[in-house]
């Protein structure tokens, strides 16, 4: 905790006060305080930034939801624990645009905060802040198609495999396919950076078959020591619409040996409320062949019910979003016992993203959650990595 940069902004000096001792007690050196927005920013500017702001909403001229989208728009804070009284509606809202602005949303403690939940959050934050990919600075300049095409020729787009696991056991049931450059210059790169780019040079088919072979071939070496890991690629909507998507796959399958039921393709929620008649021609295709199909960040877009029970998924994956705020918000809680109700009586399987805490993990297994994804278990790594990293369950907390 002693590296942690961290300001309490609150107007009332007694829960200011008890905010900072909260934090001298967990190992937090000389802790920022401010009384409103105005007076936050300027002590942030002097001081380069925070790592976390206790942010208190209401309070006279500029509130705690100015002073973050200012502040979110500065870059001079990471993330946020919300330390306020609020109805449980505004709360809620207030945490989405938190989310919306960029901002790392670790909970809310509210008033007085306790210690054992503070605690877990400043973990939290420091678990991600440690393993977290280079940030990429404001003035990163777009990569050109040269680079991009040199970057595909060369083999710098690479798979990382994120595993999912039994909520149960704590042991592996498959691994989610996550796209990295590994720019000689710029080092591992997250797909924020360079997806859209990839997309426009007209190269993010390649790369993704790139990667389909990669996958396979790794299932291939797995199978031949008598493993079988289920892999999950995710789909752009605008790759679901292509004509011959599903041939690729198919002959990659055929070529690698792996048999379709160990691959599962991933399409985002949002992609899929208009999608033209190929796209649901492909799917049914997939499901055709035996692969699984996925309904990613279920939750998180616009698409209506009557569409999920229309389009021939076999498992949904619930957005993240609501684990982060399991412990706290009655009604995330309600969503994800109304999400476990759906799966199940669609006949679907349900994936819970998000899982990084052991509480969590209690919570949903006595829901009744049995699949989820997240840091708790394991982060994305390199195929090296995953070869060589242990399948035996963590140790309980």
């Amino acid at each position: 905790m002693k590296t942690l940069k961290i300001l309490v902004l609150e107007d009332h000096p007694v829960p200011q006060m008890l905010a900072l001792e909260q934090l001298r007690r967990l190992g937090v050196v000389e802790p920022l305080a401010a009384s409103d927005g105005v007076s936050a920013l300027s002590l942030l500017r002097q001081h380069g930034g925070a790592d976390i702001v206790l942010c208190d909403l209401q309070m006279p001229g500029m509130d705690g939801l100015e002073f973050l989208r200012l502040a979110s728009a500065e870059r001079l804070v990471r993330a946020v624990i919300l330390y306020s009284v609020i109805e449980p509606d505004l709360r809620r809202a207030v945490l989405q645009m938190i989310s919306l602005l960029g901002l790392i949303v670790l909970g809310d403690v509210g008033k007085p905060a306790q210690l054992t939940a503070l605690r877990e959050m400043l973990d939290r934050y420091q678990q991600r802040h440690q393993q977290v990919l280079p940030e990429v600075p404001r003035h990163f300049a777009r990569a050109s198609r040269e680079e991009l095409l040199r970057g595909v020729e060369q083999g710098q787009f690479v798979p990382y495999y994120q595993p999912k696991f039994d909520l149960l056991q704590a042991t592996c049931s498959g691994a989610e396919v996550l796209m990295r450059w590994c720019h000689p210059e710029r080092g591992v790169l997250a797909p924020a950076v360079f997806l859209d780019e990839l997309d426009a040079a007209g190269l993010l088919d390649q790369v993704f078959l790139q990667q389909l072979e990669q996958g396979m071939a790794l299932q291939r070496r797995l199978l031949d020591l008598g493993e079988k890991l289920e892999l999950a690629f995710n789909l752009l909507p605008r790759q679901l619409a292509c004509s011959d998507i599903v041939g690729h796959i198919r002959r990659a399958s055929q070529r690698h040996q792996v048999p379709p039921r160990l691959l599962t393709f991933e399409i985002t929620e949002v992609g899929l409320v208009q999608a033209p008649a190929i796209s649901l021609e492909n799917l049914v295709r997939l499901r055709m062949m035996d692969c699984n199909l996925a309904i990613d960040d279920f939750g998180a877009g616009y698409s209506s019910l009557q569409r999920l029970c229309e389009l021939p998924f076999n498992q949904i994956k619930l957005d993240a979003h609501f684990v982060r705020e399991l412990m706290h918000q009655p009604r995330c809680r309600a969503v994800v016992g109304a999400s476990l109700a759906l799966a199940r009586n669609l006949e679907m399987c349900l994936v819970v993203e998000g899982v990084e805490t052991q509480s969590e993990r209690r919570l949903l297994l006595e829901m009744g959650c049995e699949l989820a994804q997240g840091y708790w278990y394991a982060r994305p790594m390199p195929e090296a990595a995953l070869l060589s990293w242990p399948r035996a369950p963590p140790a309980a907390s």
